[in-house]
């Protein structure tokens, strides 16, 4: 029984991605017109359809915001019934449907038209009313729906989806939108953290355990443990940083059987130890402590030692 579960199961993916390449090979001037069409809009890009197709367009609506193409959702039923109103005069209007026939859908396309809003159909049957009327189409036709019966809109709303994300990823590409763009649009949650949230945000809430280079043994060991971040930073008079010494280099020391009277800081630091800017994103931070298995950076500018950013800072951020 389960490996007939698991057949269902990568039959349904194969299924889904052949109709993905088949939709691709479809592809034609007419999604270029539409791209240069949304770009060049002054308005926003109000998206409608029905049943499942509208799941699809609130996605897709959803996606276009996020990335700096404003636009809205409009229910085609209920469009007919006062929502129309929100389509202005220099809105592009998506519509999207398997069928290009549903009834509201019917009823939607000439309202939108005696409008005189440019229309696009994303649509499953190119031969329907709604890709007759549409000024541009872009064809989601698929073979075979995913489902057993050939029912369930299955493979026909991937290929609606993936539509929307080229057609977005291509005017994200002519909007030359970049990283610090998403932010914008993204400042809550991990994934906003990651774009904007810098080492300058976290570390100074932390202690800065600090010592001269020829402090003692016995004042290292009283640094890290009143400061509890398991380091210290070894500077010299100007408060430059030279080196670190953490708890592991305590351990190690005493391994070794070291004269620990006469050791002072200079003696087991680690000189020239990784280290990072106040400015440089936190998430980058992260990245250099994964990349030499450390759980503290010391944070440095020009030289100067600022503080230190831990481990736990970030994992209290949500960035892991």
């Amino acid at each position: 029984m389960s490996d007939n579960i698991l057949q269902r199961a990568r039959k349904t993916f194969q299924l889904e991605a052949d109709a993905l390449n088949e939709v691709q090979l479809l592809l034609n001037d007419d999604f270029k017109q539409a791209v240069l069409l949304v770009h060049n809009c002054t308005g926003r890009v109000v998206f409608s359809g029905i049943g499942k197709s509208a799941l699809v367009a609130q996605k897709i609506v959803a996606t276009f915001n996020s990335t700096g193409t404003p636009s809205i959702f409009m229910h085609a039923a209920d469009a007919l019934h006062g929502d129309l109103g929100m389509v202005q005069e220099s809105d592009v209007v998506i519509i999207l449907s398997k069928s290009g026939y549903s009834p509201e859908i019917k009823a939607l396309v000439p309202l939108v038209k005696n409008f005189g809003n440019k229309l696009v159909a994303i649509v499953g049957n190119t031969n329907s009313y709604l890709a007759q009327q549409a000024d541009l189409v872009l064809n989601t036709t698929v073979n075979q729906e995913a489902c057993p019966n050939n029912l369930a809109p299955t493979s026909s709303t991937t290929a609606q989806m993936v539509m929307g994300d080229a057609l977005a990823t291509c005017l994200m590409d002519l909007k030359g939108f970049k990283d610090d763009d998403f932010a914008k649009f993204h400042p809550g949650g991990t994934l906003g953290k990651k774009l904007y949230l810098s080492v300058a945000d976290v570390f100074p809430g932390n202690e800065r355990p600090m010592v001269y280079e020829n402090q003692s043994l016995r004042e290292v060991i009283v640094e890290i443990t009143q400061k509890r971040l398991g380091v210290t930073a070894v500077v010299n008079e100007q408060k430059e940083l030279v080196g670190i010494i953490t708890d592991g280099d305590l351990r190690r020391m005493l391994e070794k059987n070291t004269d620990i009277e006469g050791t002072v800081a200079h003696n087991i630091m680690t000189r020239n130890p990784k280290t990072i800017e106040p400015g440089e994103l936190a998430v980058s931070a992260l990245d250099v402590m994964r990349r030499n298995s450390i759980t503290q950076l010391a944070v440095v500018e020009d030289k100067r030692y600022l503080g230190i950013i831990h481990i736990h800072d970030l994992l209290k951020e949500g960035l892991i």
